[in-house]
């Protein structure tokens, strides 16, 4: 299994449109420090630091085939830079737009692009994952859109995959396990999520090889967020951000909770501070796993 991160920023990316923090003027212009780093994580900083909005490429080493996990919004530029093919198939985890948006390339780009999500109907909307997507782009005839029971796992370019809810209120929202069934290679993705998830989601995500953990900001913001922070640790940290997103902090105990070989954190907001925002342990685009 071959992952390439595409897309591992929020909902503005990093750098953010029109923001001179010193975050973004980092990412803009890596120090020399940074560029070392990069480099030696397999990411060119020539052009700066990239957290584009999230997508992931999952090539399957044994059928030759590949899987997009969530339709980012900066399709094109992802695919213009990261030197991938178009994939076969695409899982949307949720209706947010900067996680489904991108399916609009669909257009003159794909002979037919079939979209797997989540059946279960969403209280809030009245739809599932998988209507919301047939209703949105019903237009686009290359889009195919095939619904799928949580916690059931599916076949799609030669890999099991099982959608694993998580909590992202107010709307359903799902993580992923995704597994080469040949090599066993095991990558999982927690979806946009708070750090309390059901213990069956848990269990889902354990044992992988690469976890891909969503983690926006620093536990500190949290004092700045009109819902605070919860599921706090042993020393009062919270790991959850408001109540729909995981701090840092809990990102790195979730990573740990769900024991995974190896981790990183993606999703992440301009808004960490800047010696802190480029941690190694904190994803990029570019980044590339064979599993």
């Amino acid at each position: 299994m071959e992952v390439t991160l595409l897309g591992t920023g929020d909902t503005t990316g990093t750098p953010t449109v029109g923001c001179d923090c010193d975050t973004c003027e980092r990412a803009r212009d890596p120090d020399a420090d940074l560029r070392g780093r990069l480099r030696a994580r397999g990411v060119d900083p020539d052009d700066g630091v990239e957290r584009s909005r999230f997508s992931v490429y999952v090539r399957n080493n044994e059928t030759g085939e590949s899987l997009l996990v969530d339709a980012s919004p900066d399709f094109r530029h992802q695919f213009l830079t990261q030197d991938v093919p178009l994939p076969d198939a695409a899982i949307v985890t949720h209706v947010h737009f900067d996680h489904l948006d991108g399916l609009g390339n669909a257009y003159r780009l794909f002979d037919d692009l079939p979209v797997y999500a989540a059946d279960e109907t969403d209280p809030v909307t009245g739809e599932s994952v998988a209507e919301g997507i047939r209703s949105r782009y019903d237009y686009l005839d290359t889009v195919s859109v095939h619904a799928q029971t949580p916690y059931e796992p599916f076949t799609v370019a030669g890999f099991e995959v099982t959608l694993v809810p998580v909590e992202h209120p107010p709307l359903l929202c799902y993580g992923l396990r995704i597994e080469e069934p040949e090599s066993g290679a095991v990558l999982a993705i927690s979806g946009d999520t708070c750090y309390e998830i059901p213990g069956r989601s848990k269990a889902a995500l354990s044992d992988a090889d690469l976890a891909l953990v969503e983690g926006i900001v620093h536990h500190e913001a949290c004092e700045y967020h009109p819902a605070g922070g919860t599921h706090r640790d042993d020393d009062g940290i919270p790991r959850t951000f408001g109540t729909k997103h995981m701090t840092l902090d809990g990102a790195r105990d979730f990573a740990a909770d769900v024991d995974a070989a190896a981790y990183r954190i993606v999703h992440t907001a301009h808004f960490v501070p800047a010696d802190r925002a480029f941690a190694d342990d904190i994803a990029v685009d570019g980044e590339r796993f064979s599993l």
